[in-house]
């Protein structure tokens, strides 16, 4: 087995579970999963090693999902699938309409939030990153990533309280 096959069954999860989290599609997800691992592979030589390679993974396909993002219309139609979407057994559809609408409330704030503190609650939540590895990426200590991360938080909480009101 080479060194990127073990860097691939390593790590395939964990950049998968980032994107879907990002995405928040399955199909999305499993695309930039590939691209995220195909340019790892042309860029692996480059890795300098100054975070672990989960982290550089994450970057990559943090990456790809931005730039998918910018390629996707603002309004994109929904298609017949989506249309027949069917909610959970058990939801009525005042539960998943309130579901959905939370959830764009709360991606809404996040894209608000200023930089660094956007960056640092994404790794946290997202991808499930230490403060270690958060401050590494940020060539800050682990206190720094923690206090921004709670910071970001707080902010989270308060918009979305602003929002409701």
């Amino acid at each position: 087995m080479t060194e990127f096959e073990e860097i691939y069954r390593t790590y395939f999860n964990d950049v998968y579970r980032y994107l879907l989290r990002l995405s928040g599609d399955q199909h999305v997800a499993e695309e930039l999963t590939s691209q995220t691992f195909f340019k790892a592979m042309q860029g692996i030589q480059t890795f300098r090693g100054d975070c672990e390679v989960r982290v550089w993974l994450c970057q990559i396909g943090k990456n790809c999902y931005l730039t998918y993002v910018k390629g996707q219309t603002r309004t994109q139609p929904l298609d017949e699938a989506q249309l027949l979407e069917l909610p959970e057994e058990g939801d009525s559809p005042e539960q998943l309409c309130e579901r959905r609408d939370q959830a764009m409330r709360i991606r809404k704030v996040l894209h608000q939030l200023p930089e660094p503190y956007k960056e640092v609650f994404l790794w946290r939540v997202f991808a499930e990153l230490s403060f270690k590895e958060i401050g590494q990426m940020f060539g800050k200590t682990h206190n720094w990533a923690c206090v921004t991360y709670h910071r970001a938080k707080a902010m989270v909480r308060q918009r979305l309280e602003e929002n409701e009101t």
